[in-house]
């Protein structure tokens, strides 16, 4: 995500400070060149000197706090850490901002933060009541964001988006980039639940425009600070349809999914409502989920062509020698 919000920024002709905690990221943020036209500032959002250090060198105007450890089964395994950076990692950033008097601050919350609920499509007035690890470090942030606004007047406004999804998803454990990789390479893939969760999606660049366009609404007034906005394309998927989607747009209907059936600690259903995006701030996602799997098809297919061709580059140069 931060990758595609990066990028768009730069095209905007933004001047743009990324913190980046690995020297040697996954993301495609690197892997495209992107930090070519950004400045990348190492460390961890956690880190209130390296937080505080990188706005006021860079006099910072916007801040857009994508940070995250952002998987439901790492989450699971070990809690504390993804606590330490989704909780601690946010009113790091606030209390900054706050100090520093940044104009405007985006927070990434997610449709995780609601919880389990029967009423569905959430509402922004639905109670956060997260009870899983990664849901309840989303409430937390989620939280932690409003009481700045409300208590300190600070300038935010809350993005809660369905499932991302879209090219530079390296999070193989993840259903749609897992599914893409499996199928390219002639396997089954396998899925760990029992393919009945419901997910609600938004695609990657859809969710880029959209944090933008939240930034400008924020920014002329039209959002007061601490409100939040569902984004989402507002469909109803299990995860098997999702997957039996994929695989007619990639020809592959013979590949029939595995279905092992042990997740757990995961929240059966969530769908939202974008209602209120659509109704006070005349926002509309550009892509269907078609059209949208379509080209994250094309980005992977074309992802593991280029690796194809390093490797084997790699092996001839080491055979060669």
């Amino acid at each position: 995500m931060g990758g595609w919000l990066v990028k768009e920024l730069i095209d905007r002709g933004a001047e743009v400070v990324a913190l980046v905690r690995d020297s040697n990221p996954r993301s495609m943020f690197i892997r495209d060149g992107l930090n070519e036209h950004a400045v990348v500032v190492n460390g961890c959002v956690e880190d209130e000197n390296v937080v505080r250090r990188a706005l006021a060198e860079y006099a910072v105007d916007t801040v857009f706090h994508l940070a995250a450890q952002p998987l439901v089964s790492v989450a699971k395994a070990d809690p504390t850490d993804t606590l330490r950076v989704n909780v601690q990692g946010t009113w790091t950033v606030l209390e900054a901002c706050r100090q520093l008097k940044v104009r405007h601050v985006i927070v990434a919350s997610s449709d995780k933060a609601y919880g389990a609920s029967p009423n569905l499509p959430y509402l922004e007035s639905h109670p956060l009541e997260g009870r899983y690890p990664y849901d309840v470090s989303k409430s937390c942030a989620d939280l932690l964001s409003r009481m700045y606004a409300e208590t300190y007047q600070l300038p935010v406004c809350i993005s809660r988006f369905g499932n991302l999804f879209g090219g530079g998803d390296l999070n193989f454990s993840r259903t749609i980039p897992g599914l893409i990789r499996a199928t390219l390479h002639d396997e089954p893939f396998v899925i760990r639940s029992d393919g009945k969760f419901i997910r609600d999606f938004l695609y990657v660049k859809d969710a880029a425009h959209a944090y933008l366009f939240l930034a400008e609404k924020l920014a002329a007034g039209a959002i007061k600070p601490g409100e939040a906005f569902n984004l989402s394309l507002e469909i109803r998927m299990t995860v098997l349809e999702v997957v039996e989607l994929g695989l007619k747009l990639m020809g592959r209907t013979d590949l029939k999914p595995v279905i092992q059936n042990i997740a757990s600690a995961e929240i059966r259903e969530q769908t939202l409502s974008a209602a209120k995006a659509r109704r006070e701030l005349g926002w509309e996602p550009a892509y269907s989920m078609e059209d949208a799997l379509l080209e994250t098809i094309d980005w992977y297919r074309d992802f593991f062509s280029l690796t194809a061709n390093a490797d084997a580059s790699h092996r001839t140069a080491l055979q060669t020698r």
